[in-house]
């Protein structure tokens, strides 16, 4: 599961914290080892940091070209966090031979800043799935309301995957992935879709369904917001992934697209 850091309303995933945390580590070690030298290894090292993500953001469109297609312009969106770490590596790698030619000052500095920037990377995400393995987790015995006023309890959902998709009408990230997630509601009868809303309600989450005429099965009602207290997240949206035992696969912290959901629902189905 995602591990996140918290200031006030912004919530920042792990995974980027690890992204954030090499790039600046890598920026302070050009400007050390480059200083002696007489040279200014910033502009350099920026450049290739910013091929490394251009290479991550182009491998994982190309991949996921079809879900794009349908809406070309979410090409541009990153903040579906689709990203492909190792094609970002090697592009950030190849970009630093291509601008780093031999006889170039700078050239040392910034290879070095950049393998200690990549062995962080490695070592983090390492740690990160260490993590991920030893807090595995379980649909969680919660008993929320259904549409009809009745009490489901999340657990009656295994035997399939499930995708439990914590939302609120306010939030509009929540807002823009609702129809990715109805697609997939409607297109895979195989996995449980269930939206959990978070502390409204149940009038006011059903009109802003009805106004946006979203029909959507499995929609529950949260008022405490036990669910996200049951997670440790408080976030939305967030969405889990369970395999059709209920162990908890994946979870994305933040707005999906039907790109990124695809690469999500890939780990828990076949």
């Amino acid at each position: 599961m995602d591990l996140s850091l918290q200031l006030g309303p912004v919530v920042l995933p792990a995974a980027l914290l690890l992204v954030l945390a090499s790039a600046l580590l890598a920026s302070w070690l050009a400007q050390r080892l480059a200083r002696p030298l007489g040279v200014d290894a910033e502009p350099r090292l920026w450049a290739v940091l910013l091929a490394a993500l251009f290479c991550a953001r182009l491998a994982f469109v190309w991949r996921y070209r079809e879900a794009y297609l349908a809406a070309p312009l979410g090409m541009l969106d990153i903040r579906d966090g689709g990203w492909s770490p190792v094609a970002g590596i090697v592009g950030g790698w190849i970009a630093a031979a291509v601008l780093l030619p031999v006889r170039r000052p700078e050239r040392k500095p910034v290879l070095r800043a950049l393998a200690a920037a990549t062995g962080l990377w490695l070592l983090g995400t390492l740690a990160l799935q260490w993590h991920a393995v030893q807090q595995q987790r379980s649909l969680p015995a919660l008993q929320l309301v259904a549409v009809d006023g009745s009490m489901v309890d999340l657990r009656s959902f295994r035997g399939k995957p499930v995708v439990l998709n914590l939302w609120a009408s306010w939030c509009p990230p929540c807002r823009r992935e609702m129809p990715v997630l109805q697609q997939l509601q409607a297109s895979r009868p195989d996995v449980h879709v269930v939206f959990a809303n978070q502390g409204e309600s149940p009038a006011r989450a059903l009109q802003y369904l009805a106004g946006q005429q979203l029909q959507l099965h499995h929609v529950l009602f949260d008022p405490k917001a036990s669910a996200g207290q049951a997670f440790g997240h408080r976030a939305l949206p967030t969405t889990y992934f369970f395999d059709r035992e209920g162990r908890l696969v994946d979870a994305r912290i933040g707005e999906l697209s039907q790109a990124t959901l695809a690469q999500r629902l890939g780990r828990v189905v076949p």
